[in-house]
């Protein structure tokens, strides 16, 4: 039991399933119920950089190991996004950017075919609970599903790589 002052509001408390104090858990945001997550493609949401107030893209993708998460940029050019909108092309278990054709395990973010092969994709933090995954990176807020509306400033086509 917390001890409080009289008529104070009880202090949130934020335990692991462990029930001890877990930091992250108490920053987190929901991204989205596992179930929308789909299976052959990706799950497009906004992030803002806590430090620099710069609003990103991120995607989430499933595979056997579980959900992982990557800044939506190509390394190759990063005005790129591997996901348009619609959901990122994937071979396998390979992310694909349409633009250059490079291929990114989708478990590592690891480029392993393509211009920019040996390089990774920027992870973002997340964890899966009770069938939601959350955001648990202390360098980002959550903003919300689906592509920032500011513009194409992909300045890319699909047109390089047919699949």
């Amino acid at each position: 039991m917390i001890a409080r002052r009289r008529g104070a509001l009880p202090i949130p408390q934020t335990v692991s399933s462990t029930g001890r104090y877990c930091p992250a858990m108490a920053t987190r945001r929901a991204v989205a119920p596992v179930e929308d997550v789909p299976e052959e493609t990706t799950y497009l949401f906004r992030i803002r950089e806590t430090a620099s107030e710069e609003e990103r893209e991120a995607i989430l993708v499933r595979n056997d190991d579980g959900f992982h998460a990557w800044l939506n940029y190509c390394q190759h050019y990063t005005h790129i996004k591997i996901d348009k909108g619609s959901g990122a092309e994937m071979r396998g278990d390979e992310l694909i950017c349409e633009n250059h054709g490079a291929y990114f395990e989708s478990g590592t973010g690891f480029c392993n075919f393509g211009p920019c092969e040996g390089a990774y994709l920027n992870e973002v933090d997340i964890t899966v609970e009770n069938g939601t995954v959350y955001l648990s990176d202390d360098g980002y807020e959550f903003v919300g599903e689906g592509p920032i509306e500011d513009g194409d400033d992909d300045l890319g086509s699909k047109s390089n790589y047919k699949f």
